[in-house]
This record gives C-alpha cells, structure tokens and sequence, in this order.
C-alpha cells in the first residue's frame, strides 16, 4: 500500500522547518499537563473566528460525570441536521476551545448543528473512559436532537484523529447497542489501529508534526494496557463486522503516520457494503484541518472535504439494521 509520492505542500514545509528545530521541544519529553500547555501556547485559536448565528454551552448525562458540550447552530429559528463532533488530541490533550475554529467552520459549511463534546480525558481517565463518553454523548445528543434545534432523522457523528476514533466507535456502538440510527459518519485522519509496523507509521516517522514516537506515547498514556489495544474499543479496525454502518467520508494525508491504518479501515467499509467516500491529501500532514492559517492548501482541503460531508448529513436516516 504505497503512499501518494507527492512533495509536502510549501507553506506546510515552512511550517515543519520552525516546528523540527532542535531547539523546539518535544512533545515525548513532556508530561501529559506540560504537553497540554504547549498545545494551547502554540497552536492558538485564529483572532477572528467563523460567525455563528447561536453557541451556547451545556451539561449532558455521561457515564461518570456530566460532559460539557459546546452546541453551534447556524440558524437557530430552523432545523438542521446534528453532527456529534469529538476534538483530536490524542486522547490527551484538546478542549472545545481548541475544538472551537473547527466546529464553527463545520457548522456554517456543512449547514449543520455541531455538538462538540467535552470527554474525558486520559491519562486522568484512561481507556474506556473516552469511548465511553463518546457512546453515551452521541447517544443522548442524538435523541435529544430536536431540543438542540437539530433533526433526530439526520444525525451524524464526526471527529479529526482521536475524535476520528471516538466517532468511529460510536458509530458501531450504535448499530450494536441498539442506538438511534445515524445517517452518516465523518473521520478525519482517524486513529483506528494501535500497530505501529504500518507502512506510513515507518515512512512518516519523523518531521511530519504528528510522530510515531508521539503515537506511542499518546497511546501508553490512552491505554497502558497492551492487552487490551486489540479490543474494537480501543482499535475499531479489530470489530469483526462493519456491515450496516452509516454511510462514510474519510478524509486522510499522505504524509500522516495515521495515513494507512486510516486507509485500512475505508477500504474494511468499502468491502462491508458501507457507501464510504475516500480523499487523500497527497500534499499535506495529520493535523491540516487546524492548519487553515498556514496556508491556502489546507483550507482548500477542508473545504471540499466538508462540501463531500454536507450530503451525507443532510440526506435521510439510513434504516436501522435488522
């Protein structure tokens, strides 16, 4: 499974030039609450963010604790469809105020309630603590969807990287534990796999921001247990059926350590009967979709995989499976 042999797009190199500097840290020298203030210290929110006509903030049932949830509404007089939508961070770092560009812009350009959802995180709360969140959340979200001015027939769950996972577990938890029925399923660079022999997890080891290394470390931190990585909670690629899952688009790069287990897991949907829509961006890195301020090619990516999302948000219930 060969990666696209595509240069790295200009601006990102520029980008990847200051971030591998051997005066910049490290995030594998870190602990989990240094990383976490570098994250927010270096990757800043832009000074103007996307208008949206309504965001408010509120408590929903988990399984543990209440979960905060940030709920952003284009059009607060209408109904729209419902995007459950979990941040990336590795399990480890990420908030719905780092989550906040991504969810504004989603909610406008996919004309769409956004519910992002404020789990737990590890290693405080290590795995199953976050898939857990996600399946409750989703869960609630979606049959109270009509109180958060969304539609209960077209409800999505969607996520970038570890929020990629977190959706994908939640997808399947619905189908198997009898949940309402989504219409459709957005990952972004998902995490789907804890094996790190994959191809891209060799060939984009080093200097692409996202690291093998940091892999390693986010998931000793998610899931010390390395027994229990093969469980599909943990690695939704290890689910022995994928039939009857929503519909699908996943969004990759081919310079992404998460690149062929992101693949992997479209190509087990493609052949489960899953309508699953596959884009690779030849010339960017994990993590583009928080990257619009670098350059031009990164929006450009999320904006026409977002315009690939909005029909299957907006389209009617897939039926429940039998």
């Amino acid at each position: 499974m060969p990666t696209p042999a595509h240069a790295i797009d200009a601006d990102i190199e520029r980008l990847l030039t200051i971030v591998n500097d051997v005066s910049q840290p490290r995030i594998v020298s870190m602990t989990p609450t240094e990383a976490r203030t570098w994250s927010k210290s270096t990757f800043a929110p832009p000074d103007r963010p996307i208008e949206v006509a309504s965001v408010t903030n509120r408590l929903i049932p988990g399984p543990e604790t209440p979960l905060q949830v940030r709920v952003y509404h284009p059009a607060p007089d209408e109904r729209r469809p419902l995007l459950v939508f979990f941040h990336g961070g590795g399990w480890v770092l990420g908030d719905l105020d780092g989550a906040d560009p991504t969810a504004r812009r989603l909610a406008v350009e996919l004309d769409a309630v956004v519910a992002s959802v404020d789990y737990r995180l590890a290693p405080e709360h290590p795995y199953p603590a976050g898939p857990e969140d996600a399946i409750a959340a989703t869960r609630w979200l979606a049959e109270h969807a009509a109180e958060l001015g969304g539609d209960p027939e077209r409800v999505g769950v969607g996520g970038d990287s570890a929020g990629g996972h977190l959706a994908a577990v939640a997808a399947i938890a619905m189908r198997d534990q009898a949940g309402p029925s989504l219409n459709c399923q957005y990952l972004i660079y998902p995490v789907t796999d804890s094996d790190f022999t994959r191809e891209s997890m060799v060939d984009n080891a080093r200097g692409r921001l996202l690291e093998t290394e940091a892999m390693a470390w986010f998931w000793d931190h998610f899931c010390p247990d390395h027994a229990r990585r093969a469980e599909w909670l943990a690695s939704p690629i290890h689910i022995e059926d994928l039939d009857g899952l929503p519909p699908a688009v996943v969004a990759l790069a081919a310079h992404d350590p998460l690149y062929s287990e992101g693949l992997a897991y479209a190509r087990r949907l493609q052949d489960a009967g899953v309508p699953t829509i596959v884009k690779v961006a030849t010339d960017l890195i994990h993590g583009y979709f928080s990257l619009e301020v670098v350059g031009a090619r990164c929006l450009e990516e999320i904006q026409t995989m977002n315009r690939l999302a909005r029909p299957l948000l907006h389209a009617s219930t897939i039926p429940a499976r039998a």
